[in-house]
């Protein structure tokens, strides 16, 4: 392998490494860790090389500029306060990051000043809270904060929120609004130095990203339909560009193929079906280019 392989953080575990991991796949990546217990792996084809680390220090490496990109969650990102960037959101991991105390507990965010409050994410919950004038005492932990309020080490917890299940299960109820809506984001150091050669592999490899997050995100629709309905139809069906419509054999009527959001695509072919459209397909996409 290249000395110059671009270097990519990945997550080496919870709601953020099997996402990544299928993503990185899906784009054509060689990423794989075998019997789960190795720290890095080449990716020859590609000139990658890819290195497990822990969600939370993704953003310390990346910034650093001893790994070139890697995938973290936003709310990690902000809250290591390391100079790295935002490249890419991949749209999975969301969740939203609030506070949450016992239904006889606080209520309102001013109810907070003077109390305790725990968080596994210091510096954005601190820099939350200054902004709004509110100063607690934060009780830094580095996970099951739900727990601190029954065990008397706080008032309150500020943490990201998926299900709510956990809070539920530990009778807490979230009050206020979200500190930040969070998901799993491609990032950059925003201070290193990388060869030009380094920022095309970074470029090459947004594209293979973006290119499987918008086939995610789109089907390609086909159907036969008649001409006196093709406006219509296309109507239903403008596709990215518009849709490419090709002459059938029979008299007066034509094939049809377009891009379809994803989402809604029943319905877009049951208006198929009412305007005149026959031999509707839905074709999944595995990756494309825009």
């Amino acid at each position: 392998m290249s000395t110059s392989a671009l270097r990519v953080a990945v997550p080496n575990k919870g709601s953020l490494s099997e996402s990544a991991f299928r993503l990185l796949t899906d784009a054509g990546y060689l990423v794989h860790r075998g019997s789960g217990r190795e720290l890095q792996c080449n990716d020859p084809e590609n000139n990658m090389k890819f290195f497990f680390q822990r969600p939370r220090d993704i953003a310390v490496y990346v910034g650093s500029g001893a790994l070139d990109v890697g995938i973290t969650g936003l709310d990690l990102l902000v809250d290591s306060a390391a100079p790295a960037r935002e490249v890419l959101r991949l749209g999975f991991a969301r969740s939203r990051f609030q506070f949450a105390a016992r239904p006889d507990g606080p209520q309102q965010l001013a109810d907070l000043a003077g109390l305790g409050v725990a968080t596994s994410y210091p510096t954005l919950v601190g820099k939350y809270l200054a902004d709004v004038g509110v100063s607690v005492s934060l009780v830094k932990l580095d996970g099951a904060v739900e727990n601190a309020i029954s065990l008397g080490l706080a008032d309150a917890i500020a943490d990201v929120v998926e299900t709510g299940t956990s809070l539920q299960n530990c009778g807490l109820v979230t009050f206020g609004e979200s500190l930040m809506e969070s998901e799993a984001v491609l990032i950059r150091s925003e201070t290193s130095r990388q060869s030009s050669r380094a920022g095309e592999a970074i470029d090459a490899l947004v594209e293979r990203l973006e290119g499987v997050l918008t086939a995610r995100r789109y089907v390609m629709v086909e159907y036969d339909c008649p001409s006196e309905a093709l406006d219509a139809a296309c109507a239903l069906t403008p596709g990215i560009e518009g849709p490419t419509v090709s002459p059938l054999a029979r008299d007066g009527w034509v094939a049809v193929r377009a891009m379809v959001k994803r989402a809604g695509v029943q319905r877009t072919m049951d208006d198929l079906k009412r305007v005149g459209a026959r031999a509707i397909l839905v074709i999944p996409l595995e990756a494309c280019r825009m």
